[in-house]
């Protein structure tokens, strides 16, 4: 991506997330300084003094590459990601969040009228301002105030602009996002639309732990802090979920490596469509049992099986294509 008449430039924003993108591109180290001398980052307002005014100054497709981390949550994030797509050649999709709706898209299990209810209604810690909502738009005496919109479901940053690459995970590792940089700035980029620094298999098929001697038949599910783990044996054969075999693999298995089950944060791997359904596909699979009743005994041992699987990906599933179709 080098260019003739200088460096690329590269632009770093952060919508619904928790910040752990930042993060993973901070902890990139003396990394970091490296990039820096080979590009000119003209907006990233989490670390430096960035305004809305300075990227709505740039042209069209100005910036090279945009890293856009974070869901679509309300209408400031649908309105800094359409001008950042106006003026990015190269939008990335940058962590979970962005990617598949990430945490902030379980809240499309609930409506916004709940969700208000429960922050500014009924929360047993509010205080005096107990029924006190935020309004789009308020008369103050310094002027008018307007903040932006709370909608009404979480929405993935490709189902609000054009995409052009997708990085997985919560956060991507860090090597990850290294190895992404030096693919976009070498040029040796993929097709449009792909996924970029992850695998195409499951972490199921680089899992190095132990199946068990007797199979996976599972009679009970746990959780993980009610089992004394063996870190060599896999997860399910001790009856606690993993998602690994609905997860793509390339983030380096730092959970399963700690001793904890995959959460399954980089996303279905490819040909599968929906991550939730696959995981309980696979549950359902294992289950040792061919009675009915038994079987639901065994299922309603899972702890917030919608939840779980679809911890990161509700956004991007079919639920809610079918929920806001």
């Amino acid at each position: 991506m080098a260019k003739a008449n200088g460096k690329p430039k590269l632009a770093f924003y952060w919508a619904a997330s928790c910040g752990g993108c930042e993060i993973t591109v901070a902890e990139l180290g003396m990394r970091l300084v490296e990039v820096g001398e080979l590009v000119d980052i003209v907006f990233w307002p989490c670390v430096m003094d960035f305004k809305y005014s300075d990227v709505e100054a740039l042209h069209h497709d100005e910036i090279d590459v945009c890293f856009f981390n974070g869901a679509i949550r309300n209408s400031e994030s649908e309105h800094i990601a359409n001008l950042l797509r106006d003026k990015s050649r190269l939008l990335v999709a940058f962590g979970s969040c962005s990617h598949t709706g990430g945490i902030p898209a379980l809240a499309n299990f609930y409506d916004r009228e709940s969700i208000l209810a429960r922050a500014y209604d009924t929360a047993p810690s509010l205080d005096d301002s107990r029924g006190t909502r935020p309004t789009p738009s308020s008369e103050v005496a310094e002027g008018k105030i307007d903040i932006p919109v709370f909608y009404e479901h979480v929405k993935t940053l490709a189902q609000t602009v054009d995409v052009d690459y997708f990085m997985p995970g919560c956060p991507p590792v860090v090597d990850q996002v290294w190895n992404v940089f030096q693919t976009i700035l070498t040029g040796e980029l993929p097709k449009r639309g792909s996924v970029i620094g992850a695998d195409g298999k499951t972490n199921c098929d680089v899992c190095p732990r132990k199946k068990g001697e007797s199979g996976l038949r599972i009679t009970e599910f746990k959780r993980p802090h009610e089992v004394d783990l063996d870190p060599d044996l896999c997860f399910l054969a001790q009856g606690v979920i993993c998602c690994g075999p609905a997860t793509r693999a390339g983030c380096g298995l730092p959970c399963i490596n700690g001793n904890m089950p995959c959460r399954g944060c980089y996303g279905p791997p490819d040909d599968v469509v929906d991550q939730g359904a696959k995981l309980i596909s696979a549950i359902g699979a294992l289950v040792d049992t061919d009675e009915p009743e038994k079987l639901q005994e065994i299922l309603d041992t899972i702890a917030d099986p919608a939840g779980l699987g679809y911890r990161f990906g509700l956004a991007d599933s079919i639920l809610s294509e079918l929920k806001y179709k």
